[in-house]
């Protein structure tokens, strides 16, 4: 199953589209201005603006973009026309070996490998002068005074291609709305996406942290796994309700698996290798072919069906080290990973379970979420008529929950159709996490059988299922989402007691070892910092109950409770307290 990941659609709008278009034009005429003797990647359009890759003389530093950015308004304010020019592909190579533009010409040579017969080139003019030519299937606004409202935002690295091996080259990212309040708004946004970084929340709330002598993996402190328990603990008691079965599964199997379920073939780059017992082996990357081995390993019956198999193991594949990002892009991670083998006729029933149950967990979180469905791709493996009844029974799910939907034509796996759900968080990203997809060919290539009620043997369909997606993505995904203030039951710590002085640390031990002794999380804030101090402590490690104890409350047996982001405070005594909070947890 693949990873739940950020959703990356442009911005369908053509005329905006252009616009930024424009501008990564705009912006490699202006670096070559300032660096003559650039090398010129490529540079398309992304949501919400664009970027250009570049092999420069010298590393660049943020003090760069401002100068870049008024060459750019200068060049805009030329209104420079935008040409489009056709020509053969001997005569691109012949024009681009003249500025040396290597990146570009190896572009031409794989369009004429293509069978391209011609390659087109945007020219922009003053006049009739020509100021720049750029390779480029287009397309562009007619000139660059129609540009409106830009901002360069960033410099980063990228590999040529995206291939590690092939030289790094400097990216930069920019920005382009129809209007300077959208630009604003973006940028308001941007700074606020800042604060929520979970790489940095989670150095702040000491949650997480990832270390040099293990790439892509997290190193997850006491808070952190608390919080990655909690998310599993809550599936479990859901799968409990919802008749899954979970199962244990080794993390390093033979290489023979993975031939058998095809991987070895279209996948071995991604996963890491080894040798075991003098045999190829490999960690696994995912867990559907060591679920069709379970399954295979008892005679079924159509009694035995749906056979709902979740698993929580660890998978490990092998992500370029230059694509590691936090908890968002990771070689080590856990899925809330199921798959569920079942009838044909199951099909459509067995969707809505999976839809109602996704619907269930976004509810808990307060996110909402667009579906897409996706159909049947070019290069796909099964009959027309299995692919017909696979595509048919999700959407007939789907208009049966009422759920509105869009088709993603020709955006299915290989193997069958699948829903997809891009949840947004309070910052209105979008995020791809839970996944509804069909399967034919794995239980095929398995040879997977159950008895069916006719006394033949039927080879089972399997529905692959994930909520959260990947754990350490969904982990990532919350941190910002709450900006680190996780609702009471996620929260790492639940409670803090301060007390006033060293003379009330009695009546709040005996008050944390009550509140412990009732399944809550509770820390004593016994330092001898001021009250005010240990509130400001405690609201910056962002707790949500703070518990003040002096010799009022001790004299009353009560507690004065503060709530973290409120400024009211109110009186309640611990068997109030501990009623509060009794059914917090989903």
């Amino acid at each position: 199953m693949a990873k739940a990941k950020r959703s990356t659609k442009k911005n369908t709008n053509s005329s905006i589209d252009n616009m930024r278009h424009s501008l990564s034009h705009i912006l490699a005429q202006a670096v070559l201005e300032m660096f003559p003797e650039a090398k010129l990647g490529i540079g398309p359009t992304i949501e919400d603006g664009f970027y250009y890759d570049f092999d420069l003389p010298r590393t660049l530093i943020p003090e760069d973009l401002p100068i870049l950015e008024k060459k750019m308004k200068k060049i805009i304010s030329q209104s420079q026309k935008f040409e489009r020019e056709e020509i053969s592909p001997e005569e691109a190579i012949d024009l681009l070996k003249k500025s040396n533009q290597i990146y570009k010409i190896e572009l031409v040579k794989d369009l004429k490998q293509s069978g391209e017969k011609k390659v087109s080139f945007y020219l922009n003019k003053a006049g009739e002068k020509i100021i720049f030519a750029d390779l480029c299937k287009g397309g562009h606004l007619d000139h660059t005074g129609q540009v409106k409202t830009f901002k360069l935002t960033k410099i980063s690295g990228a590999y040529w291609k995206g291939d590690e091996k092939r030289p790094m080259l400097q990216r930069i990212y920019g920005i382009a709305f129809n209007t300077q309040q959208e630009l604003n708004d973006y940028l308001t946004q941007l700074e606020e996406a800042k604060k929520r970084d979970h790489r940095k929340l989670g150095m702040d709330l000491d949650l997480f942290q990832f270390h040099d002598i293990s790439p892509g993996a997290a190193f997850y402190h006491p808070k952190g796994t608390i919080i990655f328990n909690e998310l599993t603990n809550f599936l479990r008691r859901e799968y409990r309700k919802r008749n899954y079965q979970e199962v244990v599964t080794p993390l390093v199997y033979d290489k023979s698996l993975w031939e058998q379920s095809g991987h070895w073939e279209h996948y071995k780059e991604n996963m890491f290798l080894m040798e075991v017992d003098g045999s190829k082996a490999s960690l696994k990357p995912m867990n559907c072919p060591s679920h069709m081995l379970m399954y295979k390993m008892r005679t079924r019956s159509y009694r035995d069906l749906p056979l709902r198999i979740a698993d929580f193991a660890m998978l490990h594949r092998n992500e370029i080290r230059g694509a590691l990002g936090g908890l968002t892009r990771v070689r080590k991670f856990s899925m809330d990973d199921c798959h569920i083998f079942i009838q044909i006729e199951e099909l459509e029933n067995e969707i809505e379970r999976c839809i109602e149950f996704t619907q269930h967990v976004y509810k808990l979180f307060q996110f909402e979420f667009d579906v897409m469905l996706s159909t049947r791709p070019e290069k796909s493996m099964g009959t027309d008529d299995q692919w017909h009844k696979a595509e048919s029974a999700l959407e007939k799910a789907l208009k049966k929950l009422k759920i509105p939907y869009t088709i993603n034509a020709g955006d299915g796996a290989f193997y069958g159709p699948k829903i997809d759900f891009r949840i947004k968080d309070c910052l209105k990203r979008e995020w791809q996490c839970a996944t509804i997809q069909v399967d034919f060919q794995m239980p095929l290539r398995f040879e997977l059988q159950y008895e069916g009620q006719d006394g033949n043997s039927h080879t089972p369909v399997v529905v692959h299922r994930a909520l959260f997606g990947s754990l350490e993505r969904f982990i990532a995904i919350l941190t910002e989402h709450y900006a680190g203030a996780f609702p009471f039951w996620l929260a790492p710590e639940q409670m803090r007691l301060l007390p006033i002085s060293e003379k009330f640390n009695q009546y709040a031990k005996t008050t944390a070892d009550n509140l412990f002794k009732e399944g809550y999380r509770v820390e004593i804030d016994n330092s001898n910092e001021t009250l005010g101090k240990k509130i400001r402590n405690a609201e910056t490690q962002k707790i949500p109950v703070m518990i003040v104890v002096g010799e009022k409350e001790e004299n009353e047996k009560n507690l004065t409770i503060r709530y973290y982001g409120q400024k009211t405070q109110e009186i309640l005594t611990l068997k109030q307290l501990i009623e509060k909070y009794r059914n917090a947890c989903p």
